[in-house]
């Protein structure tokens, strides 16, 4: 099948019964989205399909042809972070890094819908994301930090 993967067209076989997630990581080598869970309750495999947000473990993987792919590698520009990953690291909002890519990911599309989230939109926003390390303090500062580095205020 044909696909777009963070702005490359992409052509991968498939299995009938393989994910996503396992697209993405086994086929073509992006470990960025991570398989924690399998059953879409984590959100660690969170990633844009044609701009939407989903649980690519919750996917076919062949119900992606066709369609453009945003992972967690798309969003920085080389070795220069994307605002909503440079927050996160510069807020401390990183321990294991295993939630981490799913959290950029919501927060990155959170903030392409809403560039000044209140507090509770951002928990809403949020819900889907699970971080066993934290009490998700610094990972709500690092979202309202990159608001503010995203839109300059």
């Amino acid at each position: 099948m044909k696909l777009t993967v963070n702005g490359d067209e992409r052509e991968v076989e498939t299995a009938d019964h393989e994910s996503l997630l396992t697209v993405l990581r086994e086929r073509l080598g992006l470990p960025g989205s991570k398989n924690a869970c399998e059953q879409g309750e984590c959100g660690s495999c969170s990633v844009l399909l044609d701009g939407a947000l989903v649980c690519a473990c919750l996917v076919l993987g062949a119900a992606a042809a066709g369609r453009e792919v945003r992972t967690v590698e798309s969003l920085a520009d080389g070795d220069r972070l994307h605002p909503v990953q440079r927050a996160f690291v510069d807020m401390g909002a990183v321990q294991c890094g295993f939630c981490t890519p799913g959290l950029i990911v919501s927060t990155y599309a959170l903030l392409k819908e809403n560039p000044e989230p209140s507090d509770q939109e951002v928990r809403e926003a949020l819900s889907g994301n699970i971080c066993r390390c934290t009490g998700y303090g610094k990972i709500l500062e690092a979202v309202q930090r990159a608001s503010a580095g995203m839109y300059g205020r």
